[in-house]
């Protein structure tokens, strides 16, 4: 390969909007490994921007590592991600209310529409600003 592409399926989900739910095949013939479950657990992911549209890669050495931001006028706001000390990675990953707004809508008017109930998994302890921003606008939204 002369090039490493972006994968398909994260491609075909940024364009369709980023909502992916999977959900179990229930079969009447096939036991079940916890009988007492009558409803399948369905999972609703969203798989746009994230780490589909990241940028990563390779840290060559001693150097510093930075994240800026650039509004059209004002002040960059910067911070400081890592002081290399050595050779390591890098990853820079975004995603936009915009779609954040969408998800939470799409994952509400799904367990509204089979009448189940809907929890949200973040990882908000460790991603502070950007798993709260997922609560945040499932929040509002609930509210």
């Amino acid at each position: 390969l002369k090039k490493m592409w972006k994968s398909p399926n994260g491609t075909i989900r940024n364009i369709l909007g980023g909502t992916v739910f999977r959900e179990a095949i229930i079969c009447k013939n096939i036991p079940r490994l916890v009988t007492g479950w009558e409803k399948p657990i369905i999972i609703g992911r969203h798989a746009h921007a994230d780490q589909y549209k990241a940028t990563d890669f390779v840290v060559p050495g001693v150097g510093k590592l930075e994240l800026i931001w650039t509004p059209p006028s004002g002040e960059p706001i910067r911070h400081v991600v890592n002081d290399f000390q050595g050779a390591g990675v890098a990853l820079g990953m975004f995603n936009t209310d915009a779609s954040i707004v969408d998800f939470a809508h799409s994952s509400f008017k799904y367990a509204l529409n089979r009448k189940y109930p809907l929890y949200l998994s973040t990882k908000n302890t460790i991603l502070k600003k950007y798993d709260g921003r997922f609560k945040d606008i499932f929040q509002e939204i609930y509210d």
